[in-house]
Formats: structure tokens, sequence, C-alpha cells
């Protein structure tokens, strides 16, 4: 893959003019009240696994809606007193899997919650338990265009406040420090984060990982891969719909919650990406509001970005601030 987009050098001063909406703030100060009002109750049921030094917990809290998401929440089997706790959302298409799959932040002494994404989970990896109970307009296979035609139906105001109140659920666990809650993902899961980092209070850190969701104007008209073509696909058939839907989309967009997230934040981008162009990334990363920011360049890798590497140094970077 050649590269594409921007110089690096001007990637590092990439600031575009991304659309917000003048109601943006209340739009969200009312969803996340309206979800915070239905429902508390966070149901954590021991499983049992081939692990010896990990404890894994069946988890389901109260989203969008007061609607049942599933989480895996892993602890370390030898622990004294609340921990510091990673929530982790996922990347597009895929579930929660299995607890044996993602051991690393348990394995460093953390609390670990790994959200389920609703109605996700049957493209890749081990699968998915959580539904989505709400029926949309016409879309376009997959979940970029469900709802698009108006802020309050598209998918993905379910999913930023699910992942809300993920923070919500794992905060109010006893093995948990409320004080000590950090979020990650990769690629989708780090366009979730950079939302639960804007719409959440007090976090330790956001590491947001090649991350997806961000700067739509520019990602639509760039890439010619899914999950960005769904829209493209949506538009070629919705002809004259194309300012109702980047409307829409402001709603969404990672720059925008990047401007409101003031926690630390540790990004990644791989300069070769052609699913997240870089550009879109550093429009995020370079918005982004918190003084404490670093970002980790991959020259030349795609959308897997730094993978382990990129864990690793999300470890080095959480460890120096929990």
């Amino acid at each position: 893959m050649p590269r594409f987009d921007l110089p690096l050098a001007d990637l590092e001063n990439y600031r575009p003019a991304v659309a917000e909406p003048s109601d943006f703030d209340e739009f969200w100060e009312a969803t996340i009240s309206a979800a915070r009002s239905v429902g508390d109750e966070v149901s954590v049921t021991p499983i049992e696994t081939a692990l010896s030094e990990i404890d894994a917990f069946d988890v389901t809290f109260p989203g969008f809606a007061g609607e049942p998401i599933r989480a895996w929440l892993l602890l370390p089997a030898r622990r004294s007193g609340p921990l510091p706790a990673v929530v982790e959302f996922n990347g597009y298409g895929g579930g929660r899997g299995l607890p044996i799959e993602r051991l690393g932040w348990a394995a460093s002494g953390y609390a670990h919650l790994f959200m389920d994404t609703r109605g996700q989970g049957s493209a890749w990896g081990s699968g998915g338990a959580t539904a989505d109970p709400h029926g949309t307009g016409p879309s376009f296979s997959g979940f970029m265009t469900r709802g698009i035609e108006a802020p309050e139906h598209y998918y993905y105001r379910r999913v930023f406040t699910d992942a809300v109140r993920a923070v919500d659920a794992v905060r109010s666990l006893p093995e948990v420090d409320a004080a000590r809650v950090a979020v990650c993902g990769g690629s989708q899961g780090g366009g979730i984060s950079l939302a639960a980092a804007a719409l959440s209070d007090d976090l330790v850190a956001v590491m947001s990982d090649v991350p997806f969701l961000c700067h739509f104007e520019r990602a639509v008209g760039m890439t010619g891969q899914d999950p960005y073509q769904e829209i493209v696909r949506y538009l070629a058939v919705h002809r004259g719909a194309e300012s109702n839907v980047f409307e829409t989309l402001s709603y969404f967009d990672g720059v925008n919650f990047a401007r409101r997230a003031r926690t630390a934040g540790l990004f990644s981008v791989g300069l070769l990406d052609p699913i997240c162009p870089p550009s879109t990334v550093y429009a995020a990363f370079n918005a982004f509001a918190g003084d404490d920011k670093e970002i980790v360049v991959y020259p030349f890798n795609e959308h897997e970005g730094g993978q382990a590497h990129q864990w690793t140094a999300q470890a080095r970077f959480l460890a120096e601030r929990v």
C-alpha cells in the first residue's frame, strides 16, 4: 500500500474545520441522562475457565434505554483492595468473544471490562452475545447507515451510550477503584473510546488505537474500503441525502468528542492505513483537549497499527498515570 495521505509534517499540523452541531452537548447530555435514569443493576456471574491466575465473570449492565449489554470482566486472582480498571471496546464486526482471548490487562494487575458491541459479533472472532433490538429505516448492509436519517435514530447513539454505561458499571464494582478508570480500543473501539472519554467524568486516560469514526467527510471521500464505503454506497442510491447524512454524522464524529476529552490520551496511527486514513486520525489527535497526549506513528503499517507493540506502549503509558 503506497502512502496516499498528507506528508507527516502536514499531518502533525492538520486541524480541519469539522462540522459540529450547535446542540451537540445538549443532545448528548439528554441521551446519557435518559440512559442513566433507566436501571442501574449490574449482574456479575463467575464462570469457570482453564485460567488459574485470572478470575473471569460474565457481566450484564444496562445500556441505552436500559437494554442489557454483555461484557467480560477479568480480575487477577491474587488481589487486595480496589484495582485500577480498563474498559475496552471492540473493532467493527467483532463480539466479546471468549474471556481467554484478552488477558493482558488482568495479568498486569487491572480489572478489565471488555464490552460486547450491540448487534455485532458475527463478522470475525469468536462471536458476540448482545442484540440490538431497534429497527431502522433503509440502510446499507452493515452498521454505518442504520438510522442515519436522524441522529436520535443512528446506531452509534446507542453504542456510545452503552460505552458510557460500561464505565458507570465498572465504577460500581467493589473490586474497582472508581477514581482510576481508563478506556481503550482499536479501530471502531478507538472511536468508541473517544466518545466515552468525552461523555464520562474524570477518567485517568483514553488509549485510542488507529481510531475509526473520525472526520467522516474526509474519510468517506478518501478511502475506498469498508466500513466507510457503506456510507458511499448508501449515498449512491439515496441521491440528494448527503447534507442530511453528514449532519447526522456530525453528532458522532470522533473529532468533536476529542475536543471535549480532557484526560490523558494515547493515540496510534498507521501511515499506510487505507481504512482509517492518517489524516482522520490526526484530525482527532490534534483536536484532543487534554494537555497530556501522545501519538505513536507506525510509518510502514496499515490498519493493523502497532498490535502487540502498541499494547505494550499503552501498558507503560497507563502505569505511569495510575
